[in-house]
């Protein structure tokens, strides 16, 4: 299933992050492997401050696994399904591991690229300044 996580970074938590992602050990003991980078790199700022993501996830319950990682660095404010849940191939058993290489949530992903500027952009100027 793929969920849209809105997170809010935890004061003082910006470097710790950073450098998570700069010695790839974000995430580091987890089955999500990866995911963890990808997210990162596909996060977006919005108005409200919060970084939101789409994250593929096959937990029987939203981000059960990966929660524990997050949760060093952010505030989960919100984990909602980010498309139709019956018509996620994956968890209609139509396809196992499809969410993987599924596109659908394409559109929402455009439309927080469209709207809200990179996550980890800002949040590198912003260690700089």
């Amino acid at each position: 299933m793929r969920y849209l996580v809105r997170a809010k970074l935890k004061p003082g938590k910006k470097q710790a992050l950073l450098n998570a992602i700069d010695t790839q050990t974000l995430g580091q003991g987890s089955i999500a492997g990866d995911e963890y980078f990808r997210n990162m790199q596909d996060a977006r700022l919005c108005p409200d401050q919060t970084a939101r993501w789409v994250e593929v996830c096959y937990c029987p319950a939203p981000l059960q696994e990966e929660k524990p990682y997050w949760e060093e660095y952010f505030h989960l404010a919100k984990i909602q399904d980010a498309h139709d849940r019956r018509k996620c191939r994956d968890e209609n058993g139509s396809e196992s591991w499809a969410c993987g290489d599924c596109h659908c949530t394409e559109r929402l992903e455009n439309k927080l690229k469209s709207a809200s500027q990179p996550f980890l952009a800002i949040l590198r100027d912003q260690t700089q300044d």
